[in-house]
């Protein structure tokens, strides 16, 4: 099972029945589902702590080598929900909408010996699909 947003923003542990509108939603947190579509409420939350996967799709995908594997934060959430340009241009997205982030990857992250400041770094939008949250 996976997680679930609560009014206030934050992510939580989903509570038992959530998906189905079961008993583990109360009435305000039913309405604030029922406004929303699948995919329009953000997965991460700006200065969450974000790991982007390591993925080897065939093809080509917007995400460089040289990130996969690299830790970051969410500087910000881009705005509206996009569908997913990689599996669209495959033909295999049916219309699915997702975020896309702006990700902060320290350059220490991306060359170890760095010596430049420490608040340099790439910034780069992502597809939510490409990230995992780092506990």
């Amino acid at each position: 099972m996976g997680w679930r947003w609560t009014i206030g923003g934050s992510c939580t542990e989903p509570k038992e029945g959530w998906r189905d509108g079961g008993p583990g939603l109360d009435e305000k947190e039913r309405g604030v589902r029922d406004r929303h579509r699948p995919g329009e409420l953000p997965f991460f939350a700006t200065g969450d702590r974000i790991r982007i996967k390591t993925r080897t799709p065939i093809g080509h995908y917007r995400v460089p080598h040289y990130l996969r594997g690299k830790t970051g934060s969410v500087e910000s959430i881009v705005e509206p929900v996009a569908v997913d340009n990689e599996e669209e241009g495959y033909g295999r997205n049916a219309g699915a909408k997702l975020h896309y982030y702006r990700i902060a990857v320290p350059l220490t992250e991306i060359w170890p010996d760095y010596v430049g400041a420490a608040r340099d770094g790439l910034y780069i939008d992502v597809f939510e699909t490409w990230l995992e949250k780092i506990r």
